[in-house]
């Protein structure tokens, strides 16, 4: 089997079932406990299995259906974390609308630490429904600083960010340990920090909440890069890089750019999942910097729309970027998750898995064999 990122992947999300999402507002209302809810969860995650399957895809997730939200599920489970409200963020549709939203921040309030398996038992129940290559998502670490900054990280536990750092890392660390053991091989950091530094209002806003948007590349290229540092030699990492996807729509825009150098030459990871699906992500040419021997997989089949884009477009897109990234080095994806929130996008189950067999199809035309 080859390693991952495949020729054909995706970024990890999924529509939630009708089912899932009765279950969880059963569980809110008192309905049903927790145990009835896994056991929802673990029938929408076989189902979401086989699809992934059937398309002939070989990197595998649960899409993410034991979550709320793709971040803030997996960091409260760390000691010194609390969500502190939310900070309120236009987001920006297709078609010029804009939707307002409060995405929840972090709060750290004591010294951070790892104190108990976040992910393994869901990876142990994934791996078991399987037969592919398991693929586990978690957020970037750089999550607990750049939406908050100094304020939203408490004084007395850390008169000294470093130490902070240090600690996230070290958090990091014990938990992808866990995953090791538990046989996982396939990670993937979920980071929407690194591509709003791509974003000229966002790197403003960082510039009022006291950082240097020139600096936080390389800080959290040493903070990720601290995180991953004991992997085993055969896990392989990867990084997403997201622009907000909330409900079909996002919060940044810009190209790469302003954190290219530093993204594909200081991060020490194996693959990036880049989003290319329009323009607001800007051109193919900060690919140049990509050294051998990594991986970009190119997210140009979007999901926040339910129009289908061509088969020949997205062929078309491809050799764009080969003139930039060696074709060998190239893969293909849906340029984010499906839902990296309970709500989802505004697309069907059936456009969903359209667009991923699209991905397979073009894969298989352009690299043969996926």
């Amino acid at each position: 089997m080859p390693n991952p990122p495949f020729r054909a992947d995706h970024v990890g999300s999924f529509l939630r079932p009708p089912a899932l999402i009765e279950a969880r507002s059963a569980l809110k209302a008192g309905t049903i406990d927790a145990a009835a809810l896994r056991a929802v969860e673990d029938t929408a995650i076989r189902d979401v299995v086989a699809m992934q399957e059937s398309l002939g895809f070989k990197g595998i997730t649960d899409g993410e259906f034991r979550r709320t939200y793709f971040h803030t599920d997996f960091l409260l489970q760390l000691d010194g974390v609390d969500e502190a409200g939310g900070t309120q963020v236009k987001f920006h549709q297709h078609g010029g609308k804009e939707l307002e939203y409060a995405p929840p921040v972090m709060k750290v309030t004591g010294p951070v630490r790892h104190v108990r398996d976040i992910q393994r038992r869901d990876f142990e129940f994934l791996a078991s429904c399987t037969t592919q290559t398991p693929k586990v998502t978690i957020p970037s670490p750089t999550m607990l600083h750049f939406r908050g900054g100094r304020e939203a990280i408490d004084e007395t536990a850390y008169p000294d960010l470093d130490q902070f750092y240090e600690d996230i890392a070290a958090a990091y660390r014990a938990e992808i340990a866990s995953l090791a053991d538990a046989g996982c091989r396939y990670l993937q950091l979920d980071d929407t920090n690194l591509a709003y530094l791509c974003d000229t209002t966002q790197r403003e806003n960082a510039r009022r909440r006291g950082m240097d948007p020139d600096e936080l590349p390389r800080l959290y290229a040493r903070i990720i890069n601290d995180s991953i540092r004991d992997a085993p030699a055969d896990m392989v990492t990867c990084v997403h890089l997201c622009r907000g996807n909330f409900r079909s729509s996002w919060a940044a825009e810009g190209g790469y750019e302003p954190v290219a150098e530093v993204l594909f030459n200081e991060l020490k990871v194996d693959g990036y999942f880049l989003e290319y699906d329009d323009p607001r992500s800007g051109d193919f040419a900060p690919l140049r910097h990509v050294p051998k021997g990594k991986t970009v997989v190119l997210g140009l089949v979007t999901t926040k729309l339910a129009d289908m884009e061509s088969a020949d477009d997205v062929k078309r897109r491809i050799e764009d970027a080969a003139q930039f990234l060696p074709l060998d080095q190239a893969a293909l994806s849906p340029q984010c998750g499906f839902s990296s929130t309970v709500h989802g996008n505004d697309i069907e189950m059936a456009q969903q898995t359209a667009k991923m067999r699209l991905v397979m199809e073009v894969a298989r035309d352009v690299w043969g064999d996926c």
